[in-house]
């Protein structure tokens, strides 16, 4: 089966452009050259979103958020700059990665092979219990408490996954960005531990037990 991109930039040129080149390498491709629009090719399940910043109509931080909760597949957000700040909100809003315009399209591809890797992986995993009425179901990529689902962005999700089948092992922030984030991504580890601090809230909801715990000066680990 053809691996399916949505690409969505409100420059026709670089639609075009991206859409003949992984057309000619095999991938199924879907366009959008606005949010609204955006919004809409989403409903078709894409494998991987390729995603402009800065709309018009509905930036691609606000297509992120709105589509993240319901779609678990990598969005990768294209801008023309980037700073400490943005990168946060992107990332906050459920995007997995940053790409520089103007950008080779030899690397891009490979940054998106490396995504989809990933899922190819997270697909393969077995569901998991952990701590009782805990359950982590790593190929669906979902969290339950009892029957009761705990929703998770893509990045939360990822971080939970890394930690929960390392229990014990304790990870500084650097290490789980490198993980989750990639070696080459354009933020910083900085983002971490606001991921953190919203997976705790999520479980505080249902659980007094600290499952994501802080060693203080070295890290996190999933206490077993």
């Amino acid at each position: 089966m053809e691996t399916k991109l949505l690409i969505v930039d409100d420059e026709p040129d670089i639609v075009a452009m991206l859409a003949s080149f992984f057309t000619g390498k095999g991938y199924q491709v879907l366009t959008a050259q606005s949010g609204r629009e955006a919004l809409l090719r989403a409903e078709q399940s894409p494998d991987l979103i390729l995603l402009d910043v800065s709309m018009p109509d509905l930036d691609g931080l606000a297509v992120c958020q709105a589509i993240r909760d319901h779609i678990s597949c990598p969005i990768l957000f294209l801008t023309a700059r980037i700073e400490d700040t943005d990168k946060v909100r992107g990332f906050s809003a459920g995007g997995d990665d940053y790409i520089l315009k103007p950008f080779s399209l030899v690397e891009l591809e490979a940054r998106v092979q490396a995504h989809l890797r990933r899922e190819a992986r997270h697909q393969s995993q077995a569901r998991v219990r952990f701590a009782g009425e805990l359950a982590i179901d790593y190929g669906e990529q979902r969290l339950f408490f009892g029957k009761e689902e705990i929703p998770l962005t893509k990045k939360e999700f990822d971080i939970v996954e890394l930690l929960s089948q390392n229990p014990g092992q304790v990870f500084d922030k650097e290490r789980i960005y490198e993980k989750i984030w990639g070696y080459d991504s354009e933020g910083s580890s900085g983002v971490v531990a606001e991921h953190i601090r919203r997976i705790r809230a999520k479980l505080a909801v249902h659980s007094d037990r600290v499952y994501l715990e802080t060693v203080w000066g070295c890290g996190y680990k999933w206490n077993r």
